[in-house]
């Protein structure tokens, strides 16, 4: 994960501690710059998805946002239980970060025609936001993005997610990014063999920005 690791011991009940997540938004507060989180990836080394959600937010710093990333290794949390008491120091950072940010953008490989079970544990956790100011992703832009090996399982995926985001409350964006491994590749921080899918993420990572800026 990039930016701050707020280092909290698990503790009993679903959030950090309310004096802290007070403390750490009003330090936020004197930032003008709207905070987008992403959150996806695989744990491959060279995981297309991963990849492809740093490009769109790099697109997303660019046009003026502050940026967090959840990238695989930061998403690999126990199975979540709306049962259970206490929460890891990583899953209290993403509910976290999803509740101070402003947009969201999410990257998930397509999996037998679904979202991953990593990312989809991860987005799983937001019901921890159910009783929180902004339940949810509500009055959030969600960009999402998909890859696959083949089209097929993008766009399956790519409705999935989406519907998934609806079903959170957020608001995802008007272009949803469908990426096929097989054609397009990554070779590099930044670095994408296809123009059209450099386009495409940079678009997404524009508009969860802009979205954020209408509502302000």
């Amino acid at each position: 994960m990039n930016g701050e690791n707020p280092g909290a011991a698990p503790h009993q009940g679903s959030r950090v501690d309310m004096s802290v997540a007070v403390m750490t938004r009003q330090v936020a507060a004197h930032d003008p710059r709207p905070l987008i989180v992403g959150l996806g990836g695989t744990l491959s080394e060279a995981s297309s998805s991963e990849r492809a959600l740093r490009f769109a937010l790099d697109a997303a710093a660019a046009y003026g946002a502050r940026t967090k990333l959840f990238s695989a290794q930061a998403l690999d949390l126990p199975m979540y239980s709306v049962d259970r008491s206490r929460r890891t120091p990583a899953a209290i950072a993403l509910v976290d970060a999803l509740a101070e940010a402003d947009g969201v953008i999410i990257a998930t490989p397509a999996y037998h025609g679904g979202i991953s079970g990593l990312v989809k544990n991860a987005l799983d956790y937001i019901e921890d936001l159910r009783a929180d100011e902004r339940p949810y992703l509500d009055g959030r832009a969600v960009g999402c993005i998909v890859c696959a090996y083949g089209w097929q399982a993008t766009t399956t995926t790519l409705v999935s997610l989406r519907s998934t985001v609806h079903a959170l409350r957020g608001w995802p964006t008007p272009l949803g990014v469908a990426i096929n491994s097989s054609q397009t590749t990554f070779d590099g921080p930044g670095s994408v063999s296809d123009a059209r899918c450099a386009d495409q993420l940079s678009a997404l990572g524009r508009q969860v920005v802009d979205f954020v800026g209408a509502r302000r």
